[in-house]
C-alpha cells in the first residue's frame, strides 16, 4: 500500500486553511466542541473492527483485543471525559486580589490556541494520535495529525474516516516519510505534540524553535521496574512477576512505558526466571501460533532487537528464553527472554529496548537501586512492586520518573484524571484529561475594573494618601 505524501507547498496550504479558519473562530463554544468530539467517537465506535485490521495489517500481526484494550477503549474513554467534564473546563475562573486591587475582578478565561499539530509514532498508530487530537479539541482547537511511514494501512483508512466525519480545517491527516515529517514540524503551529524516541524529539524541538512553536514532547528512555524485598501485593512474588511480564509482553515490549529493565533481590534470579516463564506459558500457551502475540512492527525493528540480545550474550549475558517457542525472523515474532549477568555497557542497558527483552539486575539493598536510577536520565515510567509501605514511599520520595505504577504495570496512564508525560530526557509537558485541555488552551488573565479604584489613590501628584498606601500590608 502507498502513501499520499504532500509536497511542501500542498502542505502549507493545508496547514494555512487551517489556522486561518482557527484565527475567526474567537472562542468556540461548547456546543461546537461537544459536536465534534461526538463526531471522534462516532468514528472510532463505526469503524473500530476496521481499524483494528488495519494496525494489524502494519505490524504482520497486532493482538485485536490488545488494540481493542490499549487503543481503541482507552481513546473513546478519553473522549467520554472530555464530554463530561470539558463545559467545565472552559469557563472563567475567577481568581482572588489583594484588597489593594478591590474592587476590581481578576479572573481567568481558557481560549483555544488555535492550529494544534500531532505526531504520531507507530506503536499505538490511533490512541497517539486521537487521544491528543481528542485534547485539543476539547480546548477548541482545529487539529493536524502526522501519521508514521510505518503504519501505511493505517494511515490510509484515517485519512479516509478523517475526510468523511470532518471538514479538512477542523481535523486532518498528513502520511509521507521522512521528508514530510520535517516539513510539518516545520510548519508555525501554535503547539505541537511529539510522541517518539528522545533522539527524534531533539530534531523537533530544534525545528519548532524557529517558530517559537511551544512543545510537548512524549519520549521514552529506559523505565526500570523493581521487585522488592516484599514484592507485590501481600508480598506475592509470583503475582509481581506475572504483572510485570505482561507489561513487557503486551504489544510484543513495544510500549514506551513498558518495564525496560527489572531489578530482583540478590539471589532471586532464577525463581523470577522461573516464575515468568510460568507467565508466558500462561499467557501464551501457543506463542509461536497465537493471535494473541504482536509481531515487530519492521524487519529492521527486529533485526535490531537481535543485535542487542547479541552484543549482550557476546559480552558474557545468560539469555535466558521465556518460551520454548523460537524467535520466526520470516513473521517478524519475538520470543521474550530474560537476560542475566548483563555487562556494564552493553547496549541493552544503554538503549531502550522497545521490544520483549527484559535484562535483569540483582541488587543487596533498595538504597543501590535508588542510586542506580539517579544516575541515569529521568524515566517516563517506572514500576515498583512492594508490600512494605516505607520502602514503597522512599522510592516515590527518592526518585523521578514521568509517572509511576505501583504493584502493577500502566495504570498510571489510563485514569484521565491524571495527567501523562515525561520528565526531563523523557519528555516535557503532559496532556490527558484536564491536564490535556490546559495544554491545548490559553489560559488568558483578565482585570475587570469598576468606575472607582482603590489604586487612582496612587496617581500623581503623590502625598500622604499614597504613602500610606504604599506602605500598607499585603
Amino acid at each position: 500500500m502507498t502513501q499520499t505524501v504532500p509536497h511542501d507547498a500542498a502542505l502549507s496550504a493545508m496547514f494555512e486553511t487551517l489556522r486561518a479558519q482557527s484565527r475567526k473562530d474567537g472562542m468556540v463554544s461548547w456546543q461546537t466542541r461537544a459536536d465534534r468530539l461526538s463526531r471522534l467517537r462516532s468514528l472510532v465506535r463505526d469503524h473500530r473492527g476496521t481499524i483494528g485490521a488495519a494496525i494489524s495489517a502494519d505490524f504482520g500481526q497486532r493482538s485485536r483485543h490488545e488494540t481493542e484494550l490499549l487503543e481503541i477503549n482507552h481513546v473513546l474513554d478519553g473522549i467520554h471525559h472530555s464530554l463530561q467534564h470539558g463545559q467545565r473546563w472552559m469557563r472563567t475562573q475567577d481568581r482572588k486580589r489583594s484588597y489593594k486591587y478591590w474592587p476590581g475582578r481578576a479572573s481567568i478565561l481558557p481560549q483555544p490556541l488555535g492550529a494544534v499539530g500531532v505526531i504520531v509514532p507507530w506503536n499505538y498508530p490511533l490512541d497517539l494520535s486521537l487521544g491528543p487530537a481528542n485534547s485539543a479539541l476539547t480546548a477548541g482547537n482545529r487539529v493536524m495529525i502526522k501519521l508514521s511511514e510505518l503504519t501505511p494501512h493505517f494511515g490510509a483508512l484515517l485519512a479516509e474516516l478523517a475526510a468523511r466525519y470532518f471538514a479538512q480545517d477542523e481535523l486532518c491527516i498528513v502520511n509521507g516519510g521522512v521528508d514530510t515529517g520535517r516539513a510539518f514540524c516545520a510548519l508555525p503551529f501554535d503547539h505541537l505534540l511529539f510522541t517518539g524516541s528522545t533522539a527524534v524529539g531533539h530534531q523537533v524541538m530544534h525545528a519548532a524553535s524557529d517558530n517559537l512553536t511551544p512543545v510537548t514532547l512524549e519520549l521514552g528512555g529506559k523505565s526500570p521496574a523493581i521487585i522488592g524485598p516484599r514484592a507485590g501485593p501481600a508480598g506475592d512474588f509470583d503475582k509481581a512477576v506475572m504483572r510485570l511480564v505482561m507489561g513487557k509482553t503486551l504489544n510484543a515490549g513495544q510500549t514506551c512505558i513498558a518495564p525496560d529493565y527489572a531489578f530482583v533481590p540478590r539471589g532471586q534470579a532464577a525463581r523470577f526466571i522461573a516464575s515468568a516463564r510460568r507467565a508466558v506459558a500462561a499467557f501464551y500457551p501457543s506463542l509461536a501460533t497465537t493471535s494473541d502475540y504482536t509481531s515487530i512492527i519492521s524487519d529492521r525493528h527486529f533485526q535490531r532487537l537481535q543485535a542487542m540480545v547479541d552484543d549482550a550474550v557476546g559480552r558474557g549475558a545468560q539469555a535466558s528464553p521465556l518460551s520454548d517457542a523460537a524467535s520466526d525472523p520470516a513473521r517478524r515474532r519475538f520470543a521474550p527472554l530474560v537476560l542475566s549477568n548483563v555487562a556494564p555497557g552493553s547496549r541493552v542497558l544503554e538503549e531502550e529496548i522497545f521490544g520483549p527483552v527484559l535484562p535483569l539486575l540483582e541488587y543487596d539493598d533498595l538504597e543501590q537501586v535508588i542510586d542506580y536510577i539517579n544516575q541515569r536520565p529521568r524515566p517516563l515510567a517506572l514500576y515498583l512492586f512492594e508490600s512494605d509501605r516505607k520502602k514503597v514511599e522512599r522510592v516515590l520520595t527518592a526518585t523521578v520518573s514521568g509517572g509511576v505504577t505501583v504493584n502493577d504495570v500502566f495504570f498510571h496512564v489510563g485514569p484521565d484524571t491524571l495527567p501523562f508525560g515525561g520528565v526531563g530526557a523523557s519528555g516535557m509537558g503532559a496532556y490527558h484529561g484536564e491536564t490535556g485541555f490546559r495544554t491545548f488552551s490559553h489560559d488568558k488573565p483578565v482585570f475587570r475594573q469598576p468606575a472607582f479604584s482603590l489604586l487612582s489613590w496612587v496617581y500623581p501628584p503623590y502625598g500622604r494618601r499614597a504613602e500610606r498606601l504604599l506602605r500598607m500590608p499585603d
